[in-house]
């Protein structure tokens, strides 16, 4: 059984790196012992961790992602608690403790025909816990920050904000790939396509999408639906970063200015992610992105896919503190 572990003042101790005369965002959180606790909090945002990386296995991809979940609070908990940096608008929930599962993957023999298969059928049980705890986040009208795991993820959250609202939701992806593979078995690639068959996502929107990575089957399939557009990674090149900020604004705009947001690490030049790309967005970059982005009602906010790195921490570090600010 998938259980939800809570943030709480020994796990502020462990990461908090206390200095004379400082004092760190670690410091100042709220914390909860019961999820029902958040209906009684005025913060906007609450964090939670997904540290697994089956999904990603299970789509062939390189596992890492398990431990991002770490690297971000070491990171994010150490900020300078200062005028321009508060935990007023934010609580930190706590994360999923996946350590089952991810032990019986490692059980698994990779070179036996149903390894991919069979990792799939822990994605789904990975794909209700994630339902689970997003539909009660939801629930207290707060907008979840989730962190970690692989692009499996989206699935479980989209379907959340689905059932609470009670209408499939429109969904913008900043990302290398699309996530639109056969609906065989569950993994990291096919998030979106299963969204869309069980009815959960109505538009969707890929901004930096690589052409070279991109199967024929899956333009031929977006070319058939009129609720899924792109923008490719390519078109972008020449541009300056306004000029890029309006093309995500026509995204936007395609989505009618109300969606959750996904930010697939992969699509970070030189990133430490699941599919490592040498050619993609800069880290200021995507921190302009948030902020044009976090103008917009957002319904969720996912970044996954990120292995960890003397850098990745500080990064998505950055990405939550941009969300959270005024």
């Amino acid at each position: 059984m998938t259980t939800l572990e809570y943030f709480n003042k020994t796990d502020v101790q462990k990461y908090v790196n206390h200095r004379h005369g400082e004092t760190k965002i670690g410091e100042h959180l709220d914390l909860v012992e019961q999820i029902d606790e958040l209906e009684n909090l005025t913060q906007d945002y609450v964090i939670l961790g997904l540290p697994e990386d089956i999904g990603v296995r299970a789509n062939h991809g390189v596992a890492g992602a398990a431990q991002t979940w770490d690297v971000f609070l070491k990171a994010f908990l150490n900020i300078q608690h200062n005028r321009f940096n508060s935990t007023e608008n934010v609580v930190i929930l706590g994360h999923l403790n996946f350590e089952m599962l991810l032990e019986q993957a490692k059980q698994l023999d990779p070179n036996h025909n149903d390894y991919h298969v069979v990792l799939g059928d822990l994605v789904e049980r990975i794909d209700q816990a994630v339902f689970d705890i997003v539909k009660q986040i939801l629930n207290f009208n707060k907008i979840p920050i989730i962190i970690g795991g692989g692009h499996n993820n989206a699935f479980g959250i989209i379907k959340a904000c689905s059932h609470f609202e009670n209408k499939p939701i429109n969904v913008l992806n900043i990302d290398a790939h699309t996530d639109l593979r056969h609906c065989k078995h569950r993994h990291s690639g096919n998030g979106f396509s299963y969204a869309i068959q069980k009815g959960f996502l109505e538009k969707y929107f890929i901004f930096g999408l690589h052409k070279n990575y991109t199967p024929e089957y899956i333009f031929e399939y977006i070319d058939q639906k009129s609720n899924i557009d792109f923008c490719c990674f390519d078109q972008l090149l020449h541009l300056n970063q306004l000029e890029k900020l309006s093309k995500l604004k026509a995204g936007c705009n395609f989505l009618m200015n109300e969606f959750g947001l996904e930010i697939d690490c992969d699509s970070i030049q030189n990133f430490n992610a699941s599919a490592k790309t040498p050619s993609g967005f800069g880290i200021d970059e995507i921190r302009n992105m948030i902020k044009m982005l976090k103008n917009n009602p957002l319904k969720y906010i996912h970044i996954c896919e990120a292995i960890p790195s003397s850098t990745t921490g500080k990064s998505l570090s950055y990405f939550v503190s941009d969300l959270i600010k005024d």
